[in-house]
């Protein structure tokens, strides 16, 4: 057996042609990091697209008591219209998960790190803040996994 038969075997999942077919897809669901990949991947599909289109209904929450007041100032509009561009920014970005994972999680991460600045500087959202943080390193995560596995 060949040295790259043997990587082939001993990773799965790795997108390289298996001369078993569908056997490397099986087994790579086996393997704990690709399921970590794959949870992460649709937690941060789902997650974004979900709060993406909730800033259009506002049944979750009103959205605009998130934004930092000088956001609103230099924002046109209403808060609540800039929370309708909000929403479509965290709908692409869920999109750009499901179908571009290695690239669309650093969007999520800079999307999250845009939304820890403005309610670092809007007093009373700290643990929001902090919440979000934990997002943008899942995120990251996810990133870093997906250079593997996508």
């Amino acid at each position: 057996m060949s040295g790259a038969t043997d990587v082939q075997t001993q990773v799965p999942g790795v997108g390289r042609p298996s001369p078993n077919g569908g056997a490397e897809r099986e087994s790579r669901w086996a393997d704990p990091r690709y399921q970590a990949f794959a949870i992460m991947r649709l937690a941060f599909t789902v997650a974004p697209i979900a709060f993406g289109l909730d800033k259009f209904f506002n049944v979750l929450v009103a959205w605009p008591i998130y934004l930092a007041p000088w956001v609103n100032d230099i924002a046109p509009g209403s808060g609540q219209d800039f929370m309708y561009v909000v929403g479509a920014v965290e709908i692409v970005a869920g999109l750009a998960v499901a179908f571009r994972p290695r690239y669309g999680a650093y969007l999520v991460a800079a999307w999250l790190g845009g939304i820890i600045i403005t309610l670092l500087t809007y007093s009373g959202y700290y643990d929001v803040a902090l919440r979000d943080f934990g997002l943008l390193l899942g995120a990251l995560t996810l990133a870093r996994l997906a250079a593997y596995y996508d």
